[in-house]
């Protein structure tokens, strides 16, 4: 009995070696299917782009770099610059009032961020626009006191001082929230040494919170500023000569009204890619000396993506399937 059982135990085959496993890649069916589609879907639509010639891509590249167009354009940078510049600082102080332990102060920047976040920005906008219908008169000097300067409203609150107005105003109720979460994101250890050192809250605030703190800031602030540039369209119902209302008095004369806008839509196009670049290597600058790795631009994914390989353990000889 014993013999026969060390016969099966000689005869059996031995276990298999490292060295004859064939690696299998995982296969992922739901993703060639996924790019399938999306690759159909892109052809038709570059297909309806050449060949429907209510398009009018010659009356586009006609009005692409006019003069009015143009113009519009560099209003619309100017709009965005100036106000994104007025709400970040205005923001800065409305975070730092939000944050400060005087109940007084902190319920006013928390009443300003609670009336601009909670009105539309068209509202604010008509409402600047027509300041003067509440107060016709505008002047400047001590308060319940006399006043040095006065003037009509009509005459300072223009489109533009309007615009600026509105956009500034609101913007600052977004970017006090922005920064103050950025603010919250330090350790308020850090905070607590300087404080022991002898260290003034406003030099702490400058050289030890706000540089940590831009990790934080810094994206969504480049989402804001995108999200500004577009929003500057609204200024349009002010008669405020940005890149949309440009292209709207020249549609409205000539009735192209689709080549007139696809116009406007690609230079915002353009300049929001623009902004994304500069959001990215600004992310890039900020994220160094962090644990986090720096973010990846859309042409480093869509390379990572296509050079993955499935590696194999040293010693395998079976080729994958």
């Amino acid at each position: 009995m014993s013999e026969t059982r060390v016969a099966r135990q000689d005869t059996a085959p031995p276990p298999s070696s490292p060295a004859t496993l064939q690696v299998v890649p995982v296969r992922h069916p739901g993703r060639w299917l996924a790019t399938a589609v999306v690759l159909v879907l892109l052809a038709m639509f570059v297909n309806t782009l050449l060949t429907n010639p209510r398009f009018q891509w010659d009356v586009v590249g006609e009005y692409f770099l006019s003069a009015s167009v143009l113009d519009g354009l560099r209003r619309t940078l100017v709009l965005t610059v100036l106000s994104m510049v007025a709400g970040l600082v205005l923001g800065v102080v409305l975070a730092v009032m939000r944050l400060s332990p005087n109940p007084v102060v902190s319920s006013v920047s928390w009443f300003y961020i609670a009336l601009f976040r909670g009105t539309p920005l068209l509202v604010q906008l008509l409402f600047w626009f027509n300041l003067s219908a509440l107060y016709p008169v505008l002047s400047l000097g001590v308060p319940f006191g006399p006043s040095f300067v006065s003037g009509s409203s009509n005459a300072f609150i223009t489109p533009l001082v309007a615009a600026l107005l509105g956009l500034a105003l609101n913007e600052a109720a977004y970017m006090a929230e922005i920064v103050r979460a950025g603010l919250q994101s330090v350790d308020t250890g850090q905070s607590e040494a300087a404080q022991a050192l002898g260290m003034a809250r406003g030099h702490i605030l400058r050289r030890i919170v706000l540089p940590q703190a831009m990790r934080v800031i810094v994206p969504p602030t480049g989402n804001e500023t995108i999200s500004m540039l577009k929003t500057t369209s609204l200024v349009s119902v002010l008669s405020m000569p940005d890149l949309l209302y440009s292209v709207q008095i020249i549609y409205s004369r000539t009735y192209q009204t689709i080549p007139l806008l696809i116009v406007a839509s690609l230079w915002y196009l353009i300049l929001t890619s623009v902004l994304t670049t500069g959001q990215y290597f600004l992310e890039r600058r900020f994220s160094r000396g962090g644990t986090r790795s720096a973010p990846r631009s859309l042409w480093q994914r869509l390379a990572a993506g296509l050079l993955v390989r499935h590696s194999v353990p040293a010693g395998a000889s079976g080729e994958a399937r």
